[in-house]
């Protein structure tokens, strides 16, 4: 599992770390059974992809420690998410 997920993630020096989104949005859709497959991996990347163009414009806005926990946090588990990875950094604005 931690190979697997190795894979997933892909810090990018400066910017928000590189996800592969199809590959984790397949991952997901696997797990669930409740929309038809192709509708469910749009919806997952649609999503995906929304998530990453926020968060490549505010990405700076973000402490560094932040960033990092929330990145290292993402590569846990084996399906990254820039979902996720939103909810995390902007949980951590809400804390301080």
């Amino acid at each position: 599992m931690i190979v697997l997920s190795s894979q997933l993630v892909m810090p990018v020096a400066g910017g928000v770390p590189k996800f592969d989104i199809a590959r984790s949005c397949k991952l997901d859709v696997a797990a669930t059974a409740s929309l038809s497959v192709d509708q469910s991996l749009r919806s997952c990347i649609n999503d995906e992809q929304k998530a990453k163009r926020q968060l490549a414009g505010r990405w700076s806005k973000f402490p560094a420690p932040s960033r990092a926990s929330c990145v290292s946090q993402e590569s846990i588990g084996g399906t990254p998410s820039y979902v996720s990875l939103q909810t995390c950094l902007q949980m951590g604005q809400w804390l301080r």
